[in-house]
């Protein structure tokens, strides 16, 4: 029986890994959250955890009234975060934070030789290099949870890495709400219109990173790192129907994909699991249930996003992380209905033009996100 502690627990990933490890019958050993007080606490007494943190300072303190009949000990902020990721009695750590904030627990979980199942795009994102050398000097696991990841890795587990010859991975794409339209016609849509992911049930920042492509840029940089694999031989194809999860392509150009039903409880169960497979609550795919699966190359003249991530990686060193910076503030700022559609792209863009210092360690990442979240914040500022 593994132990698990699940950073981001209230999140979408956060309360579908707990679904796992219940049927699983896997130990809870500590959740986390941001603030989302009323949900940490319901999960609390449902799972019982003999830990829980809250990032947020003021939301901890009333968690820690709400629960003193509990023997849960509470923590907070981001000691708290690392604290339970490194915890001695943990197995694994399941990762689902959103943002830069999850960097350093999954850090401090490498460090302190747990393996990881990462639902977090900003740890490899903005600090890939830092997080692999971590992860190669501790000797531990990094087990995709995003669909198309772990659908890559699922592929690869018919060949053996020593005769390993790839050609290409391709990651699909659902193509979002705006598959189809021109660059002019989103430049009206609204918030709303972003929202309606055709396949998938998110939070809001990653369904409008689905919606202007720039999670499929985002994942290109994490699939770099975590297959170590040049951006050059990693393609994208955009699939609407979100079965096809993902392919990888062999030097003998024998194509070998993952199939199933749109359900993250697949990949999650997968990173827990790992290596074994389990009965799964998840819906049983019936090709002939969909009679059709589409392809289609991504229109990066509309959604120029995928190619912005590219440039980020062949750029390096911080750039990444500048990107995954810029993006974060406006699509907040979209999401507060400070800009439109087309300004997150835009606003994104602009930080690959700016100079940017190599970076010695993982505190220059930090130092370039909250440089470029503060430059952002004031050209969106100037706009209004």
């Amino acid at each position: 029986m593994k132990s698990l502690v699940i950073l981001g627990s209230t999140g979408s990933i956060g309360t579908q890994a707990l679904e796992v490890a219940q049927q699983a019958g896997y130990e809870v050993l500590a959740l986390a959250a941001a603030r989302q007080v009323d949900k940490l606490e319901e999960q609390i007494r449902a799972f019982r955890p003999a830990y829980a943190a809250m990032y947020d300072e003021s939301a901890a303190a009333d968690l820690r009234v709400r629960v003193a009949d509990l023997p849960v000990k509470v923590l907070s902020g981001m000691e708290g975060l690392c604290t339970l990721a490194a915890l001695p009695e943990a197995d694994m750590v399941l990762n689902s934070v959103v943002g830069m904030v999850g960097l350093r627990p999954t850090l401090a979980a490498i460090e302190a030789g747990k393996d990881v199942a990462l639902a977090n795009k900003e740890t490899l994102v903005a600090g890939g290099a830092f997080v692999m050398d971590a992860v190669a000097k501790a000797g531990v696991r990094l087990l995709p949870v995003d669909s198309e990841h772990s659908a890559i890795f699922q592929c690869l587990q018919g060949c053996p890495s020593s005769e390993r010859a790839l050609k290409r991975l391709i990651l699909t794409a659902s193509g979002g709400p705006f598959f189809g339209r021109t660059r002019e016609q989103l430049a009206s849509v609204t918030l709303a219109d972003a929202l309606k992911h055709p396949n998938w049930s998110m939070g809001q920042k990653i369904t409008v990173d689905s919606a202007t492509m720039m999670n499929k840029g985002l994942e290109l940089i994490e699939a770099r790192w975590l297959f170590d694999m040049p951006p050059e031989k990693i393609d994208v194809v955009v699939h609407r129907e979100s079965i096809v999860h993902s392919l990888v392509e062999y030097d003998d150009n024998a194509v070998v994909a993952q199939l199933g039903v749109p359900d993250m409880r697949v990949p999650i169960q997968y990173a827990l699991t790992y290596p074994a497979r389990l009965p799964s609550p998840v819906k049983q795919l019936r090709l002939e249930d969909w009679a059709t699966l589409t392809f289609a190359a991504p229109d990066d003249e509309a959604f120029p996003t995928i190619n912005m991530a590219r440039r980020a990686l062949a750029q390096g060193g911080l750039y990444p992380a500048a990107l995954n910076a810029a993006n974060e503030v406006a699509v907040g700022a979209f999401i507060a209905g400070e800009i439109g559609f087309l300004d997150i792209m835009r606003l994104a863009g602009r930080v690959l033009d700016e100079p940017l210092p190599t970076p010695t360690s993982v505190d220059d990442v930090f130092a370039i996100d909250k440089q470029v979240r503060e430059e952002t914040r004031a050209a969106i500022n100037s706009m209004k």
